[in-house]
């Protein structure tokens, strides 16, 4: 058999570490009966600019070196470089299919540097606007994943019902997309009532059209053999690993934030944290689905809950202040001066606060001189963290079963190369 070559970009560290699973073997011998294969950047089942370097038996995956950063993104050292306020758009892009999820974890870790908090109803409408999201970002998963494997209109459907949470943040704030919402101390501006009775509107007819792509799918036997039995974690190797939301919760670990270390009023809303044991493609499918009832679950409870009031804190020296009041009281004016030119000055010190984002625990690491702007900051992105554990889901699978797996753990580039 004629000997195969490497590809070119190949480096020496990544065949190191494809053969570190079988040390007794040298990469002459592998490739005499092997194969090194680069699977992405530009690969549309990498969810993005994830390159997968593989090393193949035939169809079947003997080890893969995940390598990422292909977006140059630098993020955590540009909120080095910017106000507290001003990195709030920048959370937009982490992961841009859930940015209100991001808006309300950069500000919670903020006013948990700056010692204060935002009035209840401002607390009330991040709650609303994080299940949101988790609802959005779960179907485009759902979607995308069924179309990963074959299943194109399932993926015409889940983003039917996206559409629909993005009409409500077109009312909400302006913005479909990028939303840049909340602010340090609340949000930009109050619910209105139009907002509210869509977001009641959509979780009222949610469940019929979940139901819908349930039927569709979940008894097909092309999607389920595909899924059923590939890419299988254990509990114990998913916490090793690092994995957090949905991902750790299909392999049987009940961990939610949410739960564990409550923040806004979750303490005070009824939902379950849904678990599988099977730790493969297809739980994890089934707990995105499942996670997205609780959050309608949590979303109708909010909005009974949410209560009349401001949706700003009253604090002049940390939170910007109304329009309003820049344009009738210099005092204001002052205060908006010094704020957008000069940051909230926190206090000296480092602080951490994570919530429960759509693909994990996402969050942000403070080191603070008492300056405007951090002196350093680290993210904590769940899909960095969970791309890990690709090597040790693919081993064994064939070529197919890695767009599979792929998809199933739901990663965002943009957030994963911060």
């Amino acid at each position: 058999m004629e000997r195969i070559q490497l590809p070119d970009d190949v480096h020496p560290k990544i065949i190191q570490a494809l053969l570190n699973s079988d040390t007794d073997i040298k990469i002459e011998d592998a490739l005499d009966n092997e194969m090194i294969l680069n699977m992405g950047p530009q690969h549309p089942a990498t969810h993005g600019v994830l390159r997968l370097v593989l090393r193949l038996d035939g169809e079947t995956v003997m080890a893969c070196v995940p390598e990422l950063g292909y977006l140059h993104r630098g993020y955590e050292k540009m909120a080095e470089n910017m106000s507290y306020h001003e990195f709030i758009p920048h959370t937009d892009r982490l992961d841009y299919i859930a940015p209100m999820s991001n808006n309300v974890a950069w500000v919670l870790a903020v006013e948990k540097l700056a010692g204060i908090e935002a009035p209840p109803r401002a607390q009330y409408i991040r709650m609303m606007i994080a299940e949101l999201a988790r609802m959005a970002s779960h179907l485009v998963a759902i979607g995308s994943l069924a179309m990963d494997v074959g299943a194109l209109t399932i993926f015409l459907w889940t983003l039917r019902e996206r559409e629909k949470i993005l009409d409500v943040w077109d009312i909400l704030c302006g913005a479909r997309f990028t939303n840049s919402y909340t602010r340090i101390g609340g949000v930009a501006n109050d619910a209105q009532p139009e907002a509210l009775a869509k977001v009641k509107w959509f979780i009222d007819q949610y469940e019929e059209n979940i139901e819908e792509v349930e039927k569709l799918i979940n008894t097909n036997r092309i999607f389920v053999d595909r899924m059923d039995g590939v890419g299988v974690i254990s509990k114990e190797d998913a916490i090793q690993i690092g994995f957090t939301g949905p991902n750790l919760r299909a392999s049987g670990a009940a961990f939610d934030l949410r739960r564990a270390t409550p923040y806004l009023f979750y303490n005070e809303i009824d939902f379950e944290v849904p678990t599988y044991t099977q730790g493969d493609c297809l739980a994890r499918y089934f707990l995105r689905v499942d996670e997205t009832r609780e959050s309608a679950k949590i979303i109708r409870q909010v909005l009974d809950k949410m209560p009349r009031g401001e949706t700003i804190l009253n604090s002049p020296k940390k939170v910007l202040p109304h329009k309003s009041e820049i344009y009738s009281s210099m005092e204001e004016l002052i205060h908006d001066f010094m704020i957008v030119n000069f940051g909230i000055n926190p206090p000296v010190g480092e602080s951490y606060h994570a919530i429960e984002n759509p693909k994990g625990e996402l969050g942000f690491y403070f080191v603070s001189k008492g300056e405007g702007h951090p002196w350093k900051c680290k993210i904590r992105s769940p899909s960095m963290v969970n791309i890990q554990a690709i090597p040790l889901l693919v081993k064994g699978q064939m070529i197919s079963d890695v767009v599979a797996i792929v998809g199933s753990i739901d990663p965002i580039m943009g957030e994963a190369d911060k």
